[in-house]
């Protein structure tokens, strides 16, 4: 912002009158008055690279299209449709100044952008900054357009731009955590429902189910991107087409999809899809089962590694950083509860959006700027969680194998594997027994006879108990297996055990 504190000016005027203008600025009036009014995030809209990116191309194609009808004349179109390739590349970020919330249906960072567009347009033909008589913000670098079709173009644009990085770093996620299931995958451990225990899997499975659900969530959302390729260019103010001349619209789009290399079209009622913001909507659901997702397993991991001593300590984060200022030697799960929080922020995120969205009256939704910088930033935010859990967590986990060797050794969990042989009421006998005594369920079984080392080696195979191998043919263990008849078996307290718990 330091343009703002430049001595030297130069003067431009609007319909409200005249505003100095820092002389090294490529902003303008509008621009001006903007940021004075609009000092809320302190975030200049140039904090989402690309969007600005996305309008470049948007002023880009107009400036081409209005060539090919004969619109504007081909040497102020060459010198627009430089500055656009220029800020395309990165040049001229620091110059959208406006901030993120604004009122206006996103008129400020239209103006924004189309100032910074002519200012640079007319330096490169040797003009000064505000020369606007040569090229104008309004007449020229915003001709056949205005900020109800463009402003919501430039945000689908730029979603798909941002998703592209999302996507890589959800899929590097997904592999980092496939990596890891299979390298987990000879580990046994008790598999939990409702944080209780429920029946043996492998460490590898787990880690494995993570990488799955990540790989769903990059389909659903390339599913809701695909909605983004509607958009309303040629509608101008409310979709009636006023002030774009004939041939416009097909040539705007025909240069907006070469631009962008995207499939782009023209939405078939430009009233309507002026005046309709409901794709955000999908699009921020998508984000938002991501981010869920990520939370899940982000608290799964914090679970799964919590003690060390006291806690479940079945596996190991990597370290990043002490964890206390009053407890020496505490480390805490840091990388997974960013995460969390990252995705709270886009679930909020999400209802701002909706409330957003419904908000929007009549011909046009005047809070467009509050539903862009919402997804945005759960683009962004998502992307860096993303990048940040693989990097600093996930690829520098650790299994306590010595620990969950002993845990399945002592579960009553591998007494499902066991019931189909010894009947369910036998089994749950054993259960109670087993977490009274803290006697291994193994050596119980032999014990009473129930089922030789043999026949019980067989059916607790390591494969066997999470259904790595083809299910266990149980008839001929059923046979030779002396079980007592169920109806016979009772509890420690004499209650006979036939009913069967919920799942």
């Amino acid at each position: 912002m330091s343009d703002f504190l430049s001595a030297q000016t130069r003067t431009e005027t609007d319909s409200l009158g005249s505003v100095e203008i820092p002389a090294s600025a490529y902003w303008g009036v509008h621009t001006a008055r903007a940021h004075e009014n609009f000092p809320i995030a302190r975030r200049p809209v140039s904090v989402y690279p690309d969007f600005i990116r996305a309008f470049a191309c948007v002023k880009q194609a107009a400036a081409r299209a209005n060539l090919e009808i004969g619109a504007l004349d081909e040497q102020r179109v060459t010198l627009i449709d430089r500055a656009c390739e220029e800020i395309k590349t990165g040049m001229l970020h620091d110059q959208f100044v406006v901030g993120v919330i604004q009122g206006g249906a996103g008129t400020s960072t239209n103006m924004n952008a189309n100032e910074v567009i002519t200012n640079r347009a007319l330096e490169l033909a040797g003009h000064a900054k505000g020369d606007y008589s040569f090229i104008n913000p309004n007449d020229h670098t915003n001709h056949s357009q205005s900020t109800n079709d463009t402003y919501p173009t430039a945000i689908k644009i730029a979603l798909a731009f941002s998703l592209g990085s999302l996507l890589d770093e959800l899929a590097l996620l997904a592999e980092s955590f496939a990596a890891k299931g299979r390298e987990f995958s000879h580990i046994i451990k008790v598999g939990r429902t409702q944080l209780q225990d429920a029946v043996p899997m492998t460490l590898g499975q787990e880690f494995n189910a993570f990488a799955v659900t990540l790989r769903e969530d990059i389909d659903r959302l390339r599913e809701a991107v695909a909605l983004l390729r509607e958009v309303n260019m040629g509608a101008t103010a409310i979709g009636t087409g006023i002030n774009a001349p004939k041939g416009y619209k097909e040539a705007v789009i025909k240069h907006l999809r070469d631009i962008t290399e995207l499939e782009l079209e023209t939405a078939g009622d430009l009233v309507e899809s002026t005046s309709d913001t409901g794709v955000f909507v999908t699009f921020s659901g998508a984000l938002k089962r991501s981010a869920l997702k990520l939370s899940k397993i982000s608290n799964d991991l914090r679970l799964l590694s919590s003690g060390p001593q006291a806690g479940f300590g079945e596996i190991n984060l990597p370290a990043r950083q002490a964890g206390s200022s009053i407890m020496p030697g505490k480390v805490n799960p840091v990388i997974p509860e960013a995460v969390t929080q990252v995705a709270y922020s886009v679930a909020g995120a999400d209802v701002t959006v909706s409330m957003a969205v419904e908000a929007g009256q009549l011909q046009l939704n005047a809070f467009e700027p509050v539903i862009a910088h919402s997804l945005f930033q759960s683009i962004t935010w998502l992307e860096r969680a993303c990048q940040t859990l693989r990097v600093n967590c996930v690829e520098g986990i650790t299994a306590n194998e010595e620990r969950l060797e002993d845990m399945v050794s002592r579960s009553v969990t591998v007494i499902t594997a066991l019931a189909p042989v010894i009947g369910y009421a036998a089994a749950a006998k054993l259960a109670k027994e087993a977490l009274a005594t803290n006697e291994k369920v193994s050596e119980l079984v032999t014990s009473r006879g129930l089922l030789d080392q043999a026949q019980l080696d067989d059916i607790l195979q390591p494969s066997k108990l999470a259904g790595l191998a083809p299910e266990t043919d149980v008839i001929d263990v059923i046979s030779s297996a002396a079980i007592p008849a169920p109806e016979k078996l009772e509890d420690g307290e004499g209650t006979q055990i036939t009913d069967k718990p919920a799942e």
